[in-house]
């Protein structure tokens, strides 16, 4: 959507869940949505939602009003990233209040809807958007292993109603992450460079954060 400025994408992850990726270039924001389906005879609703928002560097994605110009041949294929980014592995040590987080991005109120209790961020993202003139009253640090001794990686947690560190890991199989350019020589033999279409990229993520108790975070057990 060039008009917002801002790339959606959105692909269904091999045990089900729904994950959706939404780059706000204007606020420098990027919302990661994960739809997890619940396990109903572990006494979990549904699904469940979470939503991490981190800071969007430039150069990650290519810029929407690139992305808008760009025609997809084939647009059935199955394809393979050219290139695989590293793992990055963030501690989202920081809650977001849902009905305050507009001002920090438009789009938080649509993507994150359904996990208006499980909205996290980090601390490092939240001193950039401060300095940006961002309201801080809409972040909240989260308990860490410092003020909780007993706290414990929900994957070595017994008791499923004792609070955790939970761990949910994703991985965007394939975005346009650069823009390709191809060279051209004119009749005098200059050489030109233009835009030619996209480098594609994967990259995975694993997100730590905090849950009241270990019912939230089933997925995280040893197996």
């Amino acid at each position: 959507d060039s008009g917002s400025d801002c790339i959606s994408l959105e692909l269904r992850t091999a045990d089900g869940a729904l994950v959706t990726l939404t780059a706000d270039f204007r606020q420098e924001v990027k919302i990661f949505r994960a739809l997890i389906l619940g396990e109903l005879e572990r006494g979990q609703s549904q699904f469940q939602a979470l939503c991490f928002i981190t800071r969007l560097h430039r150069n990650e994605i290519i810029p929407s009003e690139s992305m808008a110009k760009l025609r997809q041949k084939n647009p059935r294929t199955v394809r393979q990233a050219e290139e695989v980014r590293g793992l990055e592995h963030l501690s989202m040590d920081v809650a977001v209040n849902f009905s305050k987080g507009a001002q920090l991005s438009s789009h938080i109120h649509n993507v994150c809807a359904e996990a208006k209790e499980a909205i996290y961020t980090r601390e490092e993202d939240v001193k950039f958007w401060l300095e940006k003139g961002v309201d801080g009253s809409m972040f909240e640090v989260l308990p860490q292993s410092s003020d909780l001794p007993d706290l414990q990686r929900c994957r070595l947690c017994a008791d499923r109603w004792k609070p955790c560190i939970c761990s949910y890991s994703l991985s965007i199989e394939w975005y346009p992450c650069m823009l390709k350019y191809c060279k051209s020589r004119d009749a005098a033999g200059k050489v030109s460079s233009y835009k030619c279409g996209i480098r594609s990229c994967q990259k995975g993520y694993t997100f730590d954060y905090y849950v009241p108790q270990k019912q939230l975070c089933l997925w995280d057990e040893e197996t």
